[in-house]
């Protein structure tokens, strides 16, 4: 049970309804607030500075978004947050990951499922989550793979801001939606067995 109240899905306070209406004016109209954004949605300023950040970071990044799914889909599996694997599974395959790197993500660095950009941005993913910071090599390693300044940039930024969404998801112990259950089963084959499912 998460550790906070959640916003309603029809919240009273008019800065919180404000920022639920964006949401939906992005996503759809009976979109469902997640838990998280309810959570989050306890400090409207918070929420709005947490969208001013994660937003762009999805949409107006030059990074290929599929590589950005797979840093966070392995960031996921490495930090153990469940939440955050079954709302990125979907995001990935729609943005062009295949199942079959869904489930060799856990064993990248001998799988010939991933090239050799996919397994750069996957060695950023494994220093930044593991820490304290990605390595000179690993920076070297993203140059040699022709991303340029400003995609390493991006790339490092998506790494570093979901290891705090996956902080942020543990300590507040923010309950996975109905529905979403169902990519769980990729997470626990994907060698994350008896991981934290909060």
């Amino acid at each position: 049970m998460s550790r906070l109240p959640m916003v309603p899905q029809a919240p009273d306070d008019a800065a919180i309804k404000e920022l639920f209406d964006e949401v939906r004016a992005a996503r759809k109209p009976d979109y469902q607030i997640s838990n998280l954004y309810r959570t989050l949605g306890l400090s409207a300023p918070m929420f709005r500075a947490w969208l001013n950040f994660a937003w762009p970071l999805r949409l107006d990044a030059r990074s290929p978004r599929k590589l950005r799914e797979l840093m966070i889909l392995r960031g996921a599996q490495i930090s153990r947050t469940a939440y955050e694997w079954a709302h990125h599974v979907p995001l990935a395959l729609d943005a062009g990951v295949t199942q079959a790197q869904i489930e060799a993500l856990c064993a990248w660095t001998t799988s010939d499922a991933f090239d050799g950009r996919e397994k750069a941005v996957l060695q950023l993913a494994e220093d930044i989550t593991r820490g304290p910071a990605a390595s000179a090599a690993t920076i070297e390693l993203l140059q040699q793979q022709s991303f340029d300044h400003a995609q390493i940039v991006e790339l490092v930024l998506t790494a570093s801001f979901y290891v705090c969404v996956s902080r942020v998801l543990k300590s507040m112990d923010i309950e996975l939606e109905p529905g979403f259950e169902a990519h769980l089963a990729n997470f626990a084959s994907a060698g994350a067995a008896g991981a934290e499912d909060s």
